[in-house]
């Protein structure tokens, strides 16, 4: 239903020739706009990954340069100087924050801190890499916070227990240590705390991990699972889980999932 209009219009009567001239003339007009519009240029493939290895060269050059400014501070340092002397936690989150405060995007903040950690545990390994004692063996949550909070080019020291990290760091055989402090599902790490009372050493680090649990089997069967090897803080963590699905499983832990993994 049209709406009712006290105005004439071309349907209605009135003058209609001018109206139709100059509507048409309009739609010529922007017909001819449309016609004339140059089209963008879709971008040639060749160019563009010309111009990401130009952007390469000049970011490997950055990366070479940052390096031997990092071999200056080495050299500033002295001969004597180890390799926890060269590490410095506090400048190293200054430079993270100054990162992130720099980003403008399309990457993540976490992405470009997981390249710039990378890039400065590369160029800290220069001097002597990082020795880091974690509660091992491989594969646990200690090593990825290792890995996560020091770079792939520090070099892990798997220990059987945390006391042993302790130890080992006091004895000057590792560098750092990363140990569990608490989990968000069973509050903090008993033993972790009990050795902080007992000993020198102090806290200059904290390190964030979303934890995953995933159960394991060679033939992917629940039906045929008899027992379960785990930390005692992932049954405490999946224990819902397993009186749902895995009642009457022997549960046995161990002192870490890797260990359990291997068994």
């Amino acid at each position: 239903m049209a709406p009712k209009s006290s105005k004439p219009s071309a349907a209605t009567g009135g003058k209609t020739k001018p109206a139709g001239k100059s509507a048409a003339k309009s739609a010529a007009n922007a017909s001819d706009k449309r016609a004339t519009k140059p089209a963008t240029a879709a971008p040639v493939l060749a160019d563009v990954r010309a111009k990401i290895d130009e952007i390469d060269r000049t970011i490997q050059a950055l990366i070479a340069e940052r390096a031997n400014f990092a071999h200056q501070v080495g050299k500033a340092k002295g001969k004597l100087a180890a390799a926890v002397d060269y590490y410095r936690p506090e400048r190293e989150a200054q430079v993270l924050r100054m990162v992130v405060d720099r980003n403008e995007g399309p990457l993540s903040d976490e992405v470009l801190v997981h390249v710039y950690r990378e890039i400065m545990s590369a160029c800290l390994a220069q001097q002597e890499p990082l020795k880091i004692g974690y509660l091992g063996p491989e594969g646990t949550f200690s090593q990825q916070a290792v890995l996560k909070h020091f770079g792939r080019s520090a070099v892990g020291l798997p220990m059987a227990t945390i006391e042993e990290v302790f130890q080992e760091v006091e004895a000057g055989n590792a560098d750092f240590g990363v140990v569990p402090v608490e989990n968000s599902g069973q509050g903090t790490i008993q033993v972790t705390l009990d050795m902080f009372l007992t000993s020198n050493l102090k806290i200059c680090g904290e390190v964030e991990l979303r934890v995953h649990q995933y159960l394991l089997s060679r033939n992917g069967r629940l039906e045929d699972i008899e027992r379960i090897y785990a930390h005692s803080q992932s049954f405490a963590q999946t224990a819902g889980w397993l009186r749902s699905h895995l009642p009457k499983v022997e549960k046995i832990a161990v002192s870490s999932n890797a260990e359990g993994a291997r068994r």
